[in-house]
């Protein structure tokens, strides 16, 4: 179908909708000015209140006549859907025209543009958001595409008129029609890789094979681009040999171009030095917590110096960045308690996560509640990972989502040994099996100044907002109760 006839012929529909990066691109191509629908049976927030937000319409489940309905003149497939999806094959055999995420973002809005592609196993989200953040305060007038709503936009995406264009690169398969890295179909002019560990175990079959997406992505970047790299990373190290380009390295150590100097949490932000590859040292503040974000930063900072940004405007933009929802974003916070929701999901990450948050609250105490919701995580693969990622909670709750024991025993992660280990290793901790409420228990363990982290990569069953309005109506009830006995002690002082 060529692009006359699709400035004819304008409806197009979306099968896995209220995934991150299909309602982010149906968003783009409705404000784009094209009639959008779509369909999906994972329908929770934030995505599902932002797609309603934007007016398109969602329909729940995979039904055959929703094609026959709406009458779209092309389906764009995400990679929940399966070959054997009944919306599929009714497509099929109405002749109707297949895209998978990226073969429609290359026709809408890939030409003209160079792709920045921020790729990795950790932190790709923040550091794409960042990233398009600072280039929109340098008036570059960025497109983004990431897989978060960036705080400040309250949405995942941009739409500009400037030369680049921000892209998150997920190394998960494209479609069931084809099964290569969403990243290698990006068109990346730059790459970003911030680290490389196993992961996608329904994709993956071991830490090679997730290497050679790597290894092909890196073989992408055309001559004139660059490759941005984790230099303390080896796998990452790995691809310089491989890439075309000019290769960019950050890192801690002596031999990468820019370098982590120090990093320190104070007042409530966290303050670190960038020593960029010409040795002048750049003081940094950031609202970002841990010292994984200030190489995130770091990484953003090594791309904008190669497209001319200059340091004032990345230094202020870097300090006014709102940073990620569900990336430690506080959901609750009161005088007493305050309540973090995020998307860790791997060990590494839940590890990072845990030392990022006590770092930022040194004198509280730290309720972690993980929910191991991945393909990965769901499997053994991560079992003493996980035993060990826990350290600075001063309470672990393990949750069972939906569906945990459809898994072959065999394969599935042992949440029963898991809690024993990490009793015996850091903290109390608690298994929630499946149908087993939460809430009640974790509201039995919460005190006053305590900080609560969700952390799972989908919604938890609504868990975060019964949370918030159980905390709020506790602290409701005790202030009632509070004002209520300063009365009584008034009356008694008065008579």
């Amino acid at each position: 179908m060529t692009s006359a006839d699709l400035q004819r012929r304008t409806r197009l529909y979306f099968m896995g909708i209220c995934g991150i990066a299909m309602g982010t691109l149906a968003a783009m191509l409705k404000d784009s000015g094209y009639e959008v629908l779509g369909s999906d049976t994972q329908v929770y927030p934030p995505m599902s209140t932002f797609l309603a937000e934007k007016g398109i319409p969602v329909l729940s489940g995979w039904n055959p006549q929703n094609l026959e309905q709406a009458k779209p003149q092309v389906a764009i497939v995400g990679n929940v859907i399966r070959r054997d999806n009944p919306e599929a094959q009714r497509a099929k055999e109405l002749g109707l025209p297949l895209w998978s995420m990226p073969q429609a973002l290359d026709h809408f809005f890939f030409p003209g543009r160079k792709n920045l592609v921020v790729c990795g196993t950790h932190g790709k989200t923040t550091t794409a958001g960042l990233l398009g953040w600072i280039l929109e305060q340098a008036d570059l007038d960025p497109t983004v595409f990431v897989g978060g709503f960036v705080r400040t936009w309250r949405r995942s995406y941009r739409i500009g008129e400037g030369p680049f264009m921000v892209l998150e690169g997920d190394e998960y398969d494209t479609a069931f029609f084809d099964k290569h890295a969403k990243f290698l179909r990006y068109k990346p002019w730059l790459a970003v890789v911030t680290g490389i560990e196993f992961d996608h175990a329904d994709i993956y079959r071991d830490l090679e094979h997730v290497m050679d997406a790597f290894r092909a992505l890196s073989r992408l970047i055309p001559a004139d681009g660059y490759l941005v790299i984790h230099g303390d990373d080896p796998r990452c190290a790995e691809l310089a040999a491989l890439c075309p380009g000019t290769v960019i390295t950050y890192g801690t150590s002596s031999r990468c171009q820019w370098r982590l100097v120090d990093c320190a949490t104070q007042n409530g932000a966290v303050v670190f030095t960038a020593r960029s590859p010409d040795g002048a040292p750049h003081r940094v503040t950031s609202p970002l917590p841990g010292r994984h974000n200030a190489l995130n930063t770091i990484a953003a900072m090594a791309v904008c110096r190669l497209l001319n940004v200059p340091t004032e405007t990345l230094l202020k933009a870097v300090d006014r960045f709102g940073g990620m929802k569900r990336r430690q974003e506080v959901i609750y916070q009161s005088n007493e308690i305050v309540v973090l929701d995020d998307f860790a999901h791997h060990p590494t990450a839940v590890k990072e996560t845990i030392q990022a948050v006590k770092a930022f609250y040194p004198h509280r105490r730290l309720l972690a509640l993980f929910e191991p919701r991945t393909n990965s995580s769901r499997r053994r693969f991560f079992q003493h990972e996980y035993a060990n990622a826990f350290h600075g909670a001063s309470w672990v709750g393990i949750k069972e989502p939906k569906g945990f024991h459809s898994i072959a025993v065999e394969e599935r992660l042992d949440t029963e040994q898991l809690v024993k280990d990490i009793q015996e290793r850091s903290a109390p901790a608690h298994l929630f099996v499946e149908g087993k409420p939460v809430l009640p228990s974790l509201l039995e363990h919460i005190e006053p100044k305590d900080v609560v982290l969700l952390m799972s990569n989908g919604s938890m069953d609504g868990l975060p907002m019964e949370l918030c309005q159980a905390l709020q109506a506790r602290e409701q009830k005790v202030l009632m109760q509070k004002r209520i006995e300063n009365r009584r002690k008034s009356g008694r002082h008065a008579s």
